[in-house]
């Protein structure tokens, strides 16, 4: 049984129209979409080839330690936050 890799991506809109898709487990994986829907599958395909890369060169794994979070930031709470006044 082939083993489940899962990790977290970015899907991100570009000047083109279309998404710019990183994942940060798997550093230097950039892929892009016209639309969401291609997005999503350019991610899936680029994902899996990036794995398999790993394992015919025999290299470890990568692991999502943690689950990445998107919060939003204002101007004054970041000034505030980090002591810059």
């Amino acid at each position: 049984m082939k083993r489940v890799h899962e990790y977290t991506a970015f899907f991100e809109t570009n000047e083109r129209g279309g998404y710019t898709v990183t994942v940060p487990a798997l550093p230097g994986l950039v892929t892009e979409g016209k639309d969401l829907d291609n997005a999503r599958d350019m991610a899936k395909d680029a994902i899996r080839c990036y794995v398999e890369g790993l394992e015919k060169a025999k290299q470890p794994m990568p692991v999502q330690r943690e689950i990445p979070q998107v919060l939003p930031a204002r101007v004054g709470d970041f000034r505030s936050r980090f002591g810059r006044r």
